[in-house]
């Protein structure tokens, strides 16, 4: 028998099955239906007459939000038709706000995308100027002396170089000496450092390959440094290879040591390449990015602790380079930056001492460095750099092509720029002399295949011109006008792609060599034409030369080659149809021959050669010979 839930609390053992109380359970159970089935009655009766409370609530709610509603929308339409203008001018003011606040975020959105960067490239301006600072000791310092660089373009201030006086070079000295002469790191001595520049190389080679990363830095070359976008970005194209190239283990390959077996038992010999420790380096304006990186990073591969000094014109690149290093992990203190003219340069050396220098520049400033320094200095100085034309004549419009972009590229200002041109005969009956100047005539300031010489005026230029010019048997062959239709100011020079014609026999004149022969920074060149049998008066004049950085020999005759080669002295030389003076990228050697002091950049040999110095360590661990003695007096 199943028990509804009115007894379901009734234990079943509790209850007796007789008849009698058979008849009481049914009874019972009849009752409780009926009055179930009377109380759900009235529960029904009930809802059909009133409404749930809750749902009287719920209309007298909905009511009373719609009389809200109109009354609210009632005083809208009042407020519109009493006070029209005030809401026009709410409207008017906020779009105005808008409208700077997304001008002011488009206007530095170059910079703030780029994380490390503290300038917009193409907004530097005289109402917007950047300023550029100094690193000492792991901090970014201003100085009590602002100098203002102006727009090589249009004479506008439009940087601020916060520069160091003489007074002021006492930080940067103590820096330097904190450094040990066996450096920050060695072959025995924090070796994971090769490990993380091997790393932060890795990092920058990747930031630089990032499309607006290049952007940015081949478009602030352009502002200080005016060349064209593609030369330009062909200098940052080079430095990033050079990142690539010395990333990852390269660095600790650097510092390959070798051994030689000893005497006897437990001898040995190794060789080690050392650091300097406290090292200098001195870069010039004409490649603001590519020198100065390549010879930083060297010395720090190295483990050499520098201060970096870069011709103050252009040396917001090298700042902003840098803090992209800084970014990528470099050590704040491992670098220091100054801004300061050559006078007090050359007082912070002489007080800081370093044990190497490395300078690129001049190379009057590079004899006067090099006596007061001791001999303690590395030097990648001018070149007066020549290309010969061999007798076999190939590929006309080539060779007038790229003898144009090695003249006149960068406006001739590379210390591998083609300075002088020797012809064979067979050149001469050619058209290329022609073609040269059409090609020097395409040459634009728009575009700035042609733009502002940075270190000489005008007027200097054309009168090393006339002076040539007053040589018996010379000629003007294109250009020698300045350049029209510009603002560039007048500190500086503008000149169109010139080339002048000097005879050779005339060239070798004592009192016209050295005129001939002056290195002239700028899109100046001179030309001049030997027969068969004069080879070796060209020789003559090559071997009297000087400096000795690059040259070019075009020619496929392998006799003609190697004569020449082997009678000259130019540390980097191209052979071939298609050799050139200019454009070397990061895969060979830079620098030049003949000199003891010479530099080279961008390849584990150059590297080696300047950042480190040669150490041999001799292990004799034993043992001694079996009853061994001490032996007489020697």
């Amino acid at each position: 028998m199943q028990l509804n839930s009115k007894h379901a609390d009734i234990p079943i053992s509790t209850i007796e099955f007789s008849p009698k109380n058979t008849i009481l359970w049914m009874e019972s159970e009849s009752i409780w239906l009926l009055y179930t089935a009377e109380k759900q009655e009235r529960r029904r009766n009930l809802r059909k007459s009133t409404p749930p409370l809750r749902t009287i609530i719920a209309m007298e709610s909905e009511r009373i939000w719609l009389l809200y509603t109109a009354e609210k929308q009632e005083r809208r339409k009042n407020l519109r038709k009493s006070t029209p203008p005030l809401r026009r001018i709410i409207v008017i003011v906020f779009i105005v706000i808008l409208f700077l606040v997304c001008a002011s975020l488009l206007a530095s959105v170059s910079v703030h995308s780029i994380p490390f960067a503290t300038v917009d490239a193409e907004g530097i301006s005289g109402s917007q100027p950047a300023k550029v600072h100094n690193l000492v000791q792991g901090k970014w310092t201003g100085s009590s002396t602002w100098n203002t660089i102006v727009d090589p373009l249009n004479g506008e201030p439009f940087i601020k170089i916060a520069e160091i006086d003489e007074t002021g070079t006492q930080p940067f000295v103590e820096s330097l000496s904190k450094c040990p002469k066996h450096g920050l790191h060695n072959p025995f001595k924090s070796p994971e450092r090769y490990l993380l520049y091997g790393d932060i190389t890795a990092k920058a080679a990747r930031m630089l390959s990032v499309p607006k990363v290049s952007d940015f830095f081949t478009r602030l070359i352009q502002r200080v440094a005016p060349k064209s976008y593609q030369q330009a970005l062909g200098e940052v194209q080079v430095t990033q290879k050079f990142l690539e190239n010395f990333s990852g283990d390269q660095v600790r390959f650097l510092a390959r040591s070798f051994a030689v077996p000893g005497n006897h038992l437990g001898q040995q010999s190794h060789g080690f390449r050392w650091p300097y420790g406290p090292v200098a380096i001195i870069t010039p304006f004409n490649f603001p990015l590519e020198i100065p990186v390549l010879q930083l990073m060297g010395a720090l591969y190295m483990g050499n602790k520098p201060i970096l000094k870069v011709d103050s014109k252009v040396c917001i690149v090298m700042e902003q380079m840098i803090r992209l290093l800084h970014h990528c992990g470099m050590p704040l203190s491992d670098v220091d930056f100054i801004n300061s003219d050559g006078k007090t340069m050359n007082k912070l050396l002489l007080e800081a001492n370093p044990q190497m220098t490395l300078f690129t520049g001049s190379s009057k400033v590079a004899e006067k460095l090099a006596v007061d320094l001791k001999g303690q200095i590395k030097l990648e100085d001018a070149g007066f750099d020549w290309k010969i034309l061999g007798p076999d004549v190939n590929e006309v419009d080539y060779i007038a092509w790229v003898c144009d972009q090695d003249a006149y590229a960068c406006s001739g200002q590379k210390c591998s720029a083609q300075s002088i041109l020797f012809m064979h005969e067979n050149w001469s009956a050619t058209s290329l002399v022609s073609k040269m100047k059409d090609l020097a005539e395409r040459r634009k300031l728009e575009d700035l295949t042609i733009g502002p010489v940075l270190t000489l005026t005008t007027e200097a230029m054309l009168d090393h011109m006339n002076k040539l010019l007053q040589i018996p048997g010379s000629r003007l062959l294109f250009g020698g006008k300045p350049l029209e239709n510009h603002s560039i100011p007048s500190i500086y020079g503008a000149l169109k792609p010139t080339a002048i014609y000097v005879p050779l026999e005339e060239i070798l004149r004592a009192k016209n060599y050295e005129l001939v022969t002056r290195e002239i920074f700028g899109p100046f060149q001179v030309i001049t034409e030997y027969k068969k049998d004069q080879l070796p008066m060209v020789l003559d004049a090559l071997e009297r030369m000087h400096a000795h950085l690059t040259a070019a020999v075009v020619s496929n005759d392998v006799l003609f080659l190697q004569e020449v080669i082997g009678k000259t002295v130019n540390g980097t030389t191209y052979a071939g149809l298609r050799a050139r003076t200019t454009g070397a990228p990061q895969n060979h050697w830079f620098g030049p021959a003949g000199d003891p002091r010479g530099a080279g950049i961008g390849t584990p040999e150059a590297i080696k050669l300047v950042w480190s110095c040669h150490r041999e360590v001799i292990y004799d661990f034993g043992p001694l010979p079996k009853r061994w003695e001490i032996p007489p007096s020697t």
